[in-house]
């Protein structure tokens, strides 16, 4: 086998292996298994004590925070050598003190939002999107307050710019159109300048709401508002662009009523906002049942599972629902 590994690379190990009836496997099998020896220490590498001693003065205190290259120049400035410069490096890395030494930006661990709705003006959810202009480089500025139990557009307002200023009034004013009191609310939004604004954490503070904020860059921490703004753009009669603020007005205010009064929502058990934000989903709940009892009962023939229902509103709505882990049973009997 020995000579099928030395000859064999020379004359072809097919050929070789043939005229020996060595299988092939078997002498790559050999050679894989063959460890390869161990690489000569050179000549020229420091001895152990020398890695040493270049350690303790690279340790010393007037060298603590220079760089090798400096440490290199200074002790040929006094006569002295005792390595290369990347010799240096090389002994650092060996015990583990190469590191970038200067001061990173560090971002902060953002908490991931967690908020629970079990009943209206609990949660909303607030953004800005843009409406495209009349021409390139022209926006207008959609603000959306929703609440998230609900889906009920609770207040909106276009504009010319993205505005803190803007964005107080209409929270301030929906705020007091729902009647909402201290402690009541949790406001959710992203992290847009005028998101995290002062002015807006002081309005806030004012009417004792409390301030929720998404992670940056995690969409899905603002579920809602970015649903509600694709369900608002993908409207056969939404126009690509908008000749001026008015235009876009005459545009919103027939969508959010259609929205909130006549839009069955899928995440509601196909009832409309407006029934679930005021109350009236327990009625209209019976109502339909009614109507499928009497189905169910002129044609039982056509219900196989029996007498159908309809869906139910949702009772409890989250951002980011808590994950609960299972408890550990190993063991247990």
């Amino acid at each position: 086998m020995e000579t099928v590994a030395l000859h064999g690379p020379r004359l072809g190990v097919a050929r070789l292996c043939r005229a020996l009836a060595v299988p092939r496997a078997t002498y790559y099998r050999r050679l894989e298994a063959t460890a390869p020896p161990p690489r000569p220490t050179p000549a020229r590498a420091l001895t152990t004590a020398e890695r040493r001693a270049v350690l303790e003065v690279l340790h010393e205190p007037r060298f603590a925070d220079q760089a090798p290259a400096e440490i290199y120049a200074r002790l040929l400035d006094e006569n002295r050598y005792l390595c290369s410069e990347r010799t240096m490096y090389w002994i650092l890395a060996a015990n583990a003190e190469v590191r970038e030494r200067r001061d990173q930006l560090r971002h902060p661990t953002y908490k991931k939002p967690e908020l629970l709705a079990t009943a209206a003006n609990q949660v909303w959810s607030w953004d800005i999107t843009k409406l495209l202009g009349p021409s390139k480089w022209t926006y207008f500025y959609l603000y959306v307050v929703l609440d998230i139990f609900s889906r009920y557009v609770v207040g909106w307002m276009v504009a010319s710019r993205e505005s803190a200023t803007l964005a107080k009034k209409l929270i301030e004013e929906t705020c007091r159109r729902q009647g909402i009191e201290r402690g009541q609310l949790a406001i959710h939004a992203d992290r847009g300048p005028s998101m995290t604004s002062k002015m807006i954490a002081h309005l806030y503070a004012d009417l004792g709401v409390t301030q929720s904020h998404s992670r940056p860059n995690v969409s899905n921490d603002n579920p809602f508002s970015e649903a509600h703004f694709k369900t608002l753009k993908y409207r056969p009669d939404f126009p690509e662009r908008f000749g001026s603020d008015r235009h876009a007005r005459a545009h919103c205010g027939p969508f959010f009523d259609w929205y909130n009064r006549e839009h069955h929502h899928g995440g509601l058990g196909l009832l409309t906002p407006h029934d679930v934000h005021y109350g009236h989903a327990a009625a209209r709940i019976a109502a339909r049942t009614r109507v499928l009892q009497a189905a169910h009962a002129a044609h039982p023939e056509r219900f196989s599972a029996g007498a159908p229902t309809p869906p139910p509103p949702p009772t409890a709505v989250w951002i980011n629902a808590p994950v609960i882990t299972p408890p550990n049973v190993e063991g247990a009997h």
